[in-house]
């Protein structure tokens, strides 16, 4: 049997490849940093956890003995905590490079559509040269670039793209300027299978792409549509200073784990337009991909799908909301502490004890208030904001049980925010 080995086997693209090449008769082995990621992915697969970065000439030698093709489905959008475009997109290859200069190994790189050495974003620019690296050292490779890509799943670029479409009564108008071609999932995972089997010859630089451009306005529209939501009641138009501004955001959250599709590098790639020439893949025999028509009606809007949507806008604005709550919180009693000490030592609770109990529950507050906000501390911060709500709750029945019953309802009001750190734990995952 043959052995096909993945790298970034649980991604959007990669995850597919790893699906298509098992069905196609190929032992897959996938390779990723996350065990969490890769089994949720598909538990019954076997997986090496390994950050691919990190791993050297040498065991890359050891860990492709016996593989017949590696497909590059690895990749990063911008640099952040969590990710380093150089490293991904350039030294990781040139690694695999070296360690296949003796091995009858096929490599199927996939890349991105726009890939070039004078490009305007470091992605782009750093794919290039990955892809360089390959053509000019390796002996055995294909370099597919896919448009935009659209699966059953949804990540980044596209799980923005359909949250942008459900939102409630509004359809925002923007990038009117930018020319979108799209790519159905499957089409990528055949044409990775058929590069695996050498059905297309080495060498080959080739989109994967439909054939039609359209405007990102009427891309969101069409989605809109497929989605089942009803016509918009406004279409506000999104000035490109807004979005510049966005991304600006974005990319100080991708310094605290955040992998937003809105980060600069994103909206640079959407207002240049998302363009592939089909003509080679089409030229070597292979079908052509499927229209964004064609695409659609092979994946059926369901309820999940909605549901996936509305609940990607809800997510961060119930950490947003979270941390902007639980940092006032304790900034509050921090700016007032006698206030705070008095509202405990009036209702018999020793100095001392009240000042421990204010003091420390202040500092608790601001300190989950930003863990919230570390991609890597969210879940731990929304299970503390939970306990530490509870004790407030259950404390306050032994020391003032009287605020229970206060008119503006100081503690009742502590049970909606426990309810939203519920559907920040419940949401949160690993890709």
């Amino acid at each position: 049997m043959r052995t096909a080995i993945v790298l970034g086997g649980y991604g959007l693209i990669g995850s597919a490849c790893m699906r298509a090449l098992a069905d196609a008769g190929f032992r897959v082995v996938g390779i990723g940093r996350s065990r969490r990621s890769a089994m949720a992915a598909d538990p019954s697969a076997d997986w090496v956890i390994r950050d691919i970065p990190t791993i050297t000439t040498e065991e890359w030698r050891d860990l492709l003995a016996g593989a017949d093709v590696l497909v590059n489905a690895a990749g990063a959008l911008q640099d952040g905590a969590r990710d380093d475009l150089e490293a991904i997109h350039v030294t990781a290859i040139s690694r695999l490079v070296e360690a296949v200069a003796a091995i009858p190994l096929r490599i199927v790189q996939i890349s991105a559509a726009g890939a070039a050495a004078d490009a305007s974003t470091a992605f782009f620019r750093t794919k290039a040269r990955g892809e360089a690296i390959l053509a000019a050292d390796a002996g055995d490779w294909v370099i597919l670039r896919p448009t935009l890509v659209l699966s059953q799943d949804a990540y980044g670029g596209t799980a923005l793209l359909r949250a942008a479409a459900a939102l409630p009564l509004i359809l925002p108008r923007m990038l009117r300027d930018a020319q979108v071609q799209t790519v159905y999932i499957g089409d990528v995972a055949a044409a990775v299978v058929a590069a695996a089997r050498r059905e297309v010859p080495s060498g080959m630089i080739a989109d994967l792409t439909e054939h039609e451009a359209r405007s990102f306005p009427d891309l969101l529209a069409r989605v809109r549509r497929w989605q089942g939501w009803s016509q918009p009641v406004f279409r506000p138009v999104i000035p490109s200073v807004l979005l510049s501004v966005i991304g600006r955001g974005a990319d100080l959250l991708g310094h605290l784990g955040w992998r937003s599709p809105l980060r600069t590098t994103a909206l640079q790639a959407l207002s240049e337009g998302i363009r592939g020439d089909p003509a080679t893949w089409e030229a070597s025999g292979r079908r052509p991909c499927r229209s964004l028509d064609e695409t659609l009606a092979h994946l059926p809007a369901t309820r999940q799908e909605r549901l996936f949507a509305r609940a990607y806008i809800a997510l961060p604005l119930a950490i947003g909301t979270l941390a902007v709550f639980w940092c006032l919180s304790g900034l509050i009693t921090l700016f007032d502490l006698p206030r705070a000490i008095a509202v405990l030592s009036d209702r018999a609770a020793p100095p001392s004890v009240a000042g421990a109990i204010a003091f420390g529950g202040a500092i608790a507050d601001l300190l989950l208030g930003l863990a919230i906000l570390w991609r890597p501390w969210t879940r731990p911060a929304a299970l503390g904001m939970l306990a530490l709500s509870g004790a407030y709750l259950a404390g306050s029945l032994v020391v003032a049980p009287d605020l229970w019953a206060d008119p503006l309802g100081p503690m009742v009001k502590v049970l909606p925010g426990m309810a939203l750190a519920v559907l920040v734990w419940l949401l949160m995952e690993e890709r």
